[in-house]
């Protein structure tokens, strides 16, 4: 907290402006419903017919640059943490009340126990050259 000369205090950085509390933007939430899906390398994909986010007065200025950002190229959490200078879990909360309003879905990735084993793969190749 600073103080001008006149004695008032001031809870902002004359240079950097007034300053916005993460807990703010997330209303107090530190989860959301979908936040077990939200990882870091997950992507954001903006939905077809969030083409115009501005009109929807629900949002806050937050949400409309993330699907913004995932309107040009779906974006992984990370990437919109980065792009937006926010902290990861106050972006995905965001993402999951754009998750919630359907402006953006997420795709996840495949887990690594998932994934097919290699030896099976060499196998399948081979088979399929012996053909």
């Amino acid at each position: 907290m600073s103080t001008d000369g006149r004695g008032s205090s001031h809870w902002f950085d004359d240079e950097a402006g007034p300053v916005v509390r993460p807990y703010a933007m997330t209303r107090g939430r530190t989860t959301s419903a979908v936040q077990h899906r939200l990882d870091l390398i997950a992507l954001v994909v903006a939905e077809p017919h969030a083409d115009d986010p501005e009109a929807d007065d629900s949002l806050s200025p937050e949400h409309v640059d993330i699907v913004d950002l995932c309107l040009a190229a779906p974006q992984s959490v990370a990437e919109l943490a980065a792009e937006l200078d926010l902290p990861i879990g106050v972006v995905r909360v965001l993402v999951g009340d754009l998750v919630d309003a359907r402006f953006v879905h997420v795709n996840r990735p495949v887990p690594p126990a998932e994934l097919p084993d290699e030896s099976i793969l060499r196998d399948v190749i081979n088979g399929l050259r012996a053909l």
